[in-house]
């Protein structure tokens, strides 16, 4: 018998209409598992209640993987190799994608575990999906810089290789800077280029447009603190 890995999806965002969004089969997964290894563990215990109020919190083994980076991976070793059945879960979306899950998710492949991706909400691709930009050629390249010299001229990159390549540039935020990042955006990318914003994803309050940017420029949004992902198209 190998171990087991799970990678279990978590909600975008906390609300019923988030919730929908779950396959059911989770909960099966989650009872598979002794063990557990989160992202943060208030957020995925609560979580777990929130999926099915009957299970048992307290009857799983929890490890923060941020706490003792180097230790916890020795942990996760001992139990791969205990082949227990492990749950790896990221604060929202899918765990190993812009998510520091990938790191165990390494040792597991290096030791012959049996990794299980489940299906669930992933920002980055709902936002592609609805973008009407190209799914055939995109990159998710994470958090721009926070100097605003820099992030400008990061933009004015990512555009001149989405020009040459035909390819979607995704992108992300922390929420009070969000306002900060658009600002740069309408300054810096030429007016006919494409920028999606998707706003609070699979919540009831979902928003994803596409415009050019100098139709953003007319009506700017007020993004300050929310969830928001950005594409950027020039082809």
């Amino acid at each position: 018998m190998a171990a087991v890995i799970y990678l279990i999806p978590v909600f975008l965002y906390d609300d019923e209409a988030a919730l929908q969004c779950m396959p059911s089969y989770i909960i099966d997964a989650v009872k598979k598992c002794s063990v557990f290894y989160v992202e943060n563990e208030r957020t995925a215990r609560r979580f777990l209640k929130k999926m099915n109020k009957e299970i048992v919190i307290d009857n799983y083994i929890w490890h923060a993987i941020h706490k003792s980076e180097h230790e916890m991976q020795q942990t996760f070793l001992k139990d791969i190799k205990a082949e227990k059945t492990i749950g790896i879960m990221s604060e929202a979306g899918c765990p190993g994608i812009a998510d520091p899950g990938q790191i165990l998710i390494h040792i597991a492949q290096q030791n012959n575990a049996k990794v299980i991706p489940l299906v669930g909400p992933n920002s980055i691709l709902l936002a592609l999906m609805a973008s009407g930009m190209n799914g055939q050629c995109f990159q998710f390249v994470g958090y721009l810089p926070v100097d605003a010299h820099e992030r400008k001229k990061k933009i004015a990159e990512l555009e001149n290789e989405s020009h040459k390549k035909k390819c979607t540039q995704i992108f992300i935020e922390t929420p009070y800077r969000n306002n900060q990042l658009l600002n740069d955006l309408l300054i810096t990318a030429h007016s006919e280029t494409l920028l999606c914003i998707g706003v609070d994803i699979t919540s009831a309050n979902e928003s994803i447009q596409t415009k050019k940017i100098k139709d953003w420029k007319n009506k700017k949004p007020d993004l300050n603190k929310q969830q928001a992902i950005f594409l950027l198209y020039a082809g």
